[in-house]
């Protein structure tokens, strides 16, 4: 009974792993659709005052965030990659705009989320980046997975 209740959790986290990977599929799909289309472009962003080129470049830095926390989610990535993947990303000066201007749209998330735990990190990368940017490689605290 215990064997059929360890593989009955086990199928049930599976098809949750499949659930998200085919929920973020149809997000990237239509972020995709959004970069190629400014008119598609700006009815997804809530940025304003963007250049469409820019406003491109704010979703593709979202989209590429968004493929690192789903490469953890889905343990492609444990914490020490994904950590080490997010250093470089930070390095983007992109990616530094994009999430300098997306700190409001981050309050909403649940501070025990793992995407509060990423957001922390990141924040504290990009600050050690602005103090040193040639110490690239070892900005940021790297804080225990939680998980």
């Amino acid at each position: 009974m215990l064997e059929l209740l360890r593989q009955l959790t086990q199928m049930t986290e599976e098809v949750r792993r499949a659930n998200l990977i085919q929920q973020y599929r149809l997000s990237v799909e239509q972020m995709d659709r959004a970069i190629d289309d400014p008119a598609l472009a700006a009815a997804m962003s809530t940025l304003t005052g963007l250049s469409e080129r820019r406003r491109r470049q704010m979703l593709f830095s979202n989209r590429q965030y968004g493929v690192l926390l789903m490469a953890h989610r889905v343990g492609v990535y444990d914490w020490d990659e994904l950590v080490g993947h997010l250093r470089v990303l930070c390095r983007n000066e992109v990616f530094a705009e994009y999430w300098a201007s997306t700190v409001e749209h981050r309050r909403s998330v649940p501070d025990e989320s793992l995407e509060s735990r990423v957001g922390s990190v990141v924040d504290g990368m990009l600050e050690d980046l602005r103090d040193d940017p040639d110490e690239w490689w070892v900005v940021g605290p790297v804080p225990e997975s939680q998980e």
